[in-house]
C-alpha cells in the first residue's frame, strides 16, 4: 500500500494564529488591588497624606495588634503577625496604588466654570504630588458619562486636566488612566477612543482607558473584539455595583457585590475579556463607620473583608475603596487570602517541577499549575 503524505498546514493557519495571539496576549505586569475615588471637589496635595494618616490612626486605635487583626478579620493566628506587619509597612509606604479624582457621581453637575476651575486644581495637586513622589503608581479622572447627552463637558475636563498636568509638570506622569462611567452604547467606546487618540498628539504618550459595566445594556457588547476594535486603548473594565442593580430593579439593601445579579455580571466580563490583557475589577462598598467607636468600626471592616474576600474568590483582585477606613481592610483581607495557601502553592508547583507527587495524594493538571504559578506570580507582586 502507497504510503500516505501528511496533509498540509491549512491555508490561513499563519493569519488565524497571529489573530490569536493579537487578541489574546494575556495580561502582563502589575495590577492594583484596589482604586480609591475620591470627588475632584475634594481632592488636593494633601489627599493621599490624609488617607494614610486617617488608616493608620484607625489601626493604632482599633487593631492594635496580631490578636485583634485574627478577631475582626478571621485570620489564622499563625498568619495573623504576618498580615499585621505587612498591613502597617503598606499604609505608611503605599496607602493608595490607584487614584481617581472623580468629576461623575461622586462630585455632581455644578456649572462648567465651577468645573473648570476643580479641574484646574486638580492639576495643581497632581503636579504637587508627582514633584513630591508621593503620586500613586496609577492615577487619573473619572469624567462624565456621554450617556448623560454631554459628551462636551466629559471632553473638556478631561483635556483640560491633561494640559494642566504636562504644562505643571513637564509631562504627563506615568500611571495616567481615565475612566469611562455608564456605556450604555457601543458606540460611545469608540468616540471615546478616538477622543484619546487625538488628544495625545505631542504628548508622546500612549493614551489608555477603563470602561465601567454598570447596565445590563452594556453586558451583550462585551466580547474579546472590543479591545482591538478599539486599537488596544481598552486598559480595563469595573464593575459598578449600584447603578447596575437599580438598573434591574433590585430593592435598595440588595444593592450589594455579593448579590447573585451582580455575580452573573462579572462572570459575563470574565468570559468576554478572558486572555485579551483587559484588567478587571470589582466595585464598592457605599459605607464608612457609623462612629470612631470600636465596634462601629469593626463592623464596617467585618462587613468590607466578607465583599473583598467574594471578589477574590470570584477571581476579581481589584476593587474600589471610597473611605481611608477601606484601606485596612482591603490590604488585611488581601494579604491574608494570598498568605493563606502561598506555601502550598509553592510545594505544589515545585513537586509538578521535579516530577514528583505532591503532598496530601495531589494530581495536578497542567492548566491547575499554571493557575498556581500565576496565583505565586500574584501574591509576590502584592505583598509588601
Amino acid at each position: 500500500m502507497p504510503a500516505v503524505p501528511d496533509p498540509p498546514v491549512p491555508a490561513g493557519f499563519a493569519a488565524a494564529y497571529q489573530a490569536q495571539r493579537a487578541r489574546f496576549p494575556g495580561l502582563s505586569g502589575w495590577q492594583p488591588v484596589h482604586t480609591v475615588y475620591v470627588p475632584a471637589d475634594r481632592f488636593s496635595s494633601g489627599t493621599v497624606g490624609a488617607w494614610r494618616d486617617e488608616a493608620l490612626g484607625l489601626v493604632h486605635a482599633h487593631l492594635a495588634g496580631p490578636g485583634e487583626l485574627a478577631e475582626v478579620f478571621g485570620v489564622p493566628p499563625a498568619t495573623a503577625a504576618a498580615v499585621h506587619a505587612k498591613l502597617l509597612v503598606k499604609l505608611g509606604r503605599e496607602p493608595i496604588e490607584d487614584l481617581r479624582i472623580d468629576f461623575e457621581d461622586g462630585y455632581g453637575t455644578p456649572p462648567d466654570a465651577v468645573e473648570d476651575g476643580h479641574v484646574e486644581q486638580a492639576a495643581e495637586a497632581v503636579a504637587a504630588l508627582h514633584a513630591a513622589g508621593a503620586l500613586p503608581r496609577r492615577w487619573g479622572p473619572r469624567v462624565k458619562s456621554f450617556a448623560d447627552g454631554d459628551p462636551e463637558r466629559s471632553i473638556r475636563t478631561l483635556a483640560g486636566l491633561v494640559r494642566g498636568v504636562t504644562k505643571r509638570a513637564g509631562e504627563l506622569p506615568a500611571g495616567f488612566t481615565v475612566t469611562f462611567p455608564k456605556v450604555l452604547m457601543e458606540d460611545y467606546l469608540r468616540q471615546f477612543a478616538d477622543v484619546l487618540a487625538r488628544l495625545e498628539a505631542g504628548l508622546g504618550v500612549r493614551l489608555r482607558f477603563e470602561m465601567q459595566v454598570e447596565a445590563p445594556q452594556t453586558l451583550p457588547f462585551l466580547r474579546a473584539e472590543l479591545p482591538g476594535a478599539l486599537d488596544g486603548r481598552l486598559a480595563a473594565a469595573h464593575f459598578g455595583v449600584f447603578d447596575y442593580t437599580a438598573a434591574l430593579g433590585l430593592p435598595p439593601h440588595e444593592q450589594r457585590l455579593d448579590h447573585p445579579a451582580c455575580d452573573h455580571a462579572r462572570h459575563v466580563m470574565q468570559t468576554a475579556f478572558a486572555g485579551t490583557g483587559v484588567e478587571l475589577s470589582d466595585g464598592s462598598l457605599a459605607a464608612s463607620p457609623a462612629s470612631g467607636r470600636a465596634e462601629d468600626v469593626h463592623a464596617l471592616w467585618r462587613r468590607h473583608a466578607e465583599l473583598v474576600r467574594h471578589s477574590l474568590r470570584h477571581g476579581f483582585h481589584q476593587g474600589w475603596d471610597m473611605h481611608p477606613s477601606h484601606l485596612v481592610s482591603r490590604f488585611a483581607t488581601v494579604y491574608a487570602f494570598h498568605l493563606a495557601d502561598y506555601d502550598a502553592y509553592r510545594e505544589r508547583v515545585r513537586a509538578w517541577e521535579e516530577r514528583r507527587e505532591a503532598g496530601g495524594g495531589v494530581m495536578d493538571e497542567p492548566a491547575t499549575i499554571r493557575t498556581l504559578a500565576a496565583a505565586l506570580r500574584r501574591a509576590d507582586a502584592v505583598l509588601p
